[in-house]
């Protein structure tokens, strides 16, 4: 993708890396977008019923986790010495073109299927809200799914500024929302059980528990993309400045979205949550069904279409970006040709899996979730020790913790899958 039109191309010598500015405020808002998905409304009950002190050390966790992980993949793409790289660039440059290939083609599969989910999920969202908060008879899934996948996909193809406007008319409600929520929940939190746990059954909740806060939190789709445009806006000071960006968005997540973990964690018992989850509905629907609560029920279809349309943006930048550096790599098409080839295959591919409306969360999650952890945690970490240009980071207590919580990561979805 390429830079905005009005933006200044600078140099180390020209830019205050210390200096933070409108631009770098529109990428962290972005990147909030992409991270803050449908899943969010799910992880109070996923990470809150494995009991309070997992829930403690994973808050705890949750911010090196998060920065340290994508700071490590924006190192990654950093390190290439094309200036122009993406992510299929580079993989290619450090691994050799055959396992380039393989990774560039993982990376693409372990974004696309969280569109298809993004797709079902606005489609489902819009067609309730309108049924039972406004009223109106369900509208032709075909025309409506269309309609919203073509609206997400055209605010992708107007350019880095559009999108950046998209995201920021996205995002502010979106934490405003959140925040508002957490607060209006205190009056009915209870005190948790604060019972110590035995020391295997706690070891093997936190253990599987890591890969939900890994993928709540992540951002990685839209990292290369991000990288990119932070190289071609600062030049030689793009690697502190895109740190600079990353440590703030990781901030703002965990600032957030950990308040609203709490406050609806303590607001529900053991015996709910485990109910919501069996159920299979978000945490605010839970509320909303055992309070009768309209409030929280006008509220909830709101955040879910907010959260669920600006992480399909982020994903969208990276399975575009991905599918681009595929084909061109592949074939003799153009790169221009190739960009609208791609978002046109997605978008038809997008709008079927909308109209079907299949149940494929599942099949998804354990498709894109192993793959993910090896992209976002181990494989940059790898590259730290096979790249000369990431050599300096070798050893360093930041990059085996990284290594060790994708080690785990991976092994808990495989044990999860199979068990």
């Amino acid at each position: 993708m390429p830079p905005s039109q009005d933006a200044t191309y600078f140099d180390a010598s020209t830019t205050q890396q210390s200096s933070w500015n409108r631009h770098d405020t529109q990428w962290a808002l972005s990147l909030f977008g992409t991270a803050v998905g449908a899943g969010i409304l799910f992880l109070p009950i996923n990470i809150g019923i494995g009991g309070f002190w997992p829930l403690i050390i994973l808050a705890c966790l949750a911010f090196p986790m998060t920065f340290l992980a994508h700071r490590g993949l924006a190192r990654f793409v950093l390190s290439s010495k094309n200036k122009n790289a993406d992510f299929t660039d580079v993989v290619e440059e450090h691994f050799g073109v055959n396992a380039g290939r393989l990774i560039s083609l993982l990376y693409f599969l372990s974004i696309f299927p969280i569109l298809l989910i993004y797709g079902v999920g606005l489609t489902n969202t819009v067609d309730s809200f309108m049924v039972n908060q406004l009223g109106m008879e369900s509208p032709s899934r075909v025309l409506l799914s269309g309609v919203l996948v073509a609206t997400m996909i055209g605010l992708m193809m107007g350019g880095e500024q559009l999108m950046l406007r998209a995201f920021a008319i996205l995002v502010y409600p979106l934490v405003a929302i959140l925040f508002f929520l957490s607060l209006y929940l205190i009056p009915s939190w209870q005190m948790p059980n604060m019972s110590v746990p035995e020391l295997g059954s706690f070891s093997k909740t936190l253990w599987l528990s890591i890969p939900i806060v890994v993928f709540s939190f992540s951002h990685a789709a839209a990292i290369s993309s991000f990288v990119n445009v932070q190289r071609g806006h600062y030049g030689a000071q793009a690697t502190g400045k895109a740190e600079a960006i990353l440590k703030r968005t990781s901030l703002l997540l965990i600032t957030f979205v950990l308040l609203f973990v709490f406050s609806c964690v303590l607001s529900l018992s053991g015996e709910q949550m485990a109910a919501a989850k069996a159920a299979n509905v978000s945490v605010l629907s839970y509320l909303a069904n055992i309070t009768d609560n309209s409030f929280i029920a006008t509220l909830g279809p709101l955040v879910a279409f907010i959260a669920i349309m600006s992480s399909f943006l982020g994903h969208f930048l990276g399975a575009r970006e991905s599918f681009t550096g595929l084909v061109t790599k592949h074939s003799n098409l153009s790169a221009n040709f190739t960009d609208k080839l791609g978002a046109l295959l997605m978008f038809f591919a997008i709008w079927f899996c909308a109209v079907k409306n299949p149940s494929i969360l599942d099949m998804m999650d354990q498709l894109s979730g192993p793959i993910i952890a090896m992209i976002l945690f181990i494989m940059p970490m790898i590259a730290v020790y096979k790249v000369p240009a990431l050599s300096k980071y070798r050893n360093r207590l930041s990059t085996l913790f990284v290594l060790a919580v994708g080690a785990l990561a991976v092994f808990a979805l495989i044990y999860s899958m199979f068990k």
